[in-house]
C-alpha cells in the first residue's frame, strides 16, 4: 500500500492521487464501482479475474468490494421522495 493511501478495508483503498479518490482494489487501479457495475451487468466472478478483464485481481477482492457496497449502504440515509 502506497503511504498516500487510506486503508478503508483490508483490500479496499483511497487515495486523492489515484482515480480522484474513489475507492479501489488496494495494489490496483481497478475502482470498486466498475467491479459492481459488471456484476450488477451479469458477470461471473470467474469472468471478472479472467483475461477478458482482471486477471491480476482475485474473487477475495471481488468479495471485498462486495462488502465494502454493503458497509456504505448501511450506513447511508436514504429519504423518501414520496
Amino acid at each position: 500500500m502506497a503511504t498516500n493511501d487510506l486503508q478503508l478495508t483490508d483490500r479496499i483503498v483511497v487515495s486523492r492521487n489515484v482515480l480522484h479518490g474513489k475507492p479501489r482494489i488496494a495494489g490496483t487501479r481497478v475502482p470498486v464501482h466498475t467491479i459492481l457495475d459488471l456484476l450488477a451487468a451479469g458477470k461471473t466472478i470467474e469472468q471478472i479475474t479472467g483475461e477478458d478483464y482482471y486477471p491480476d485481481i482475485t474473487p477475495e477482492d471481488i468479495y471485498a468490494c462486495i462488502a465494502y457496497a454493503s458497509r456504505v449502504v448501511q450506513n447511508d440515509e436514504f429519504v423518501p421522495t414520496l
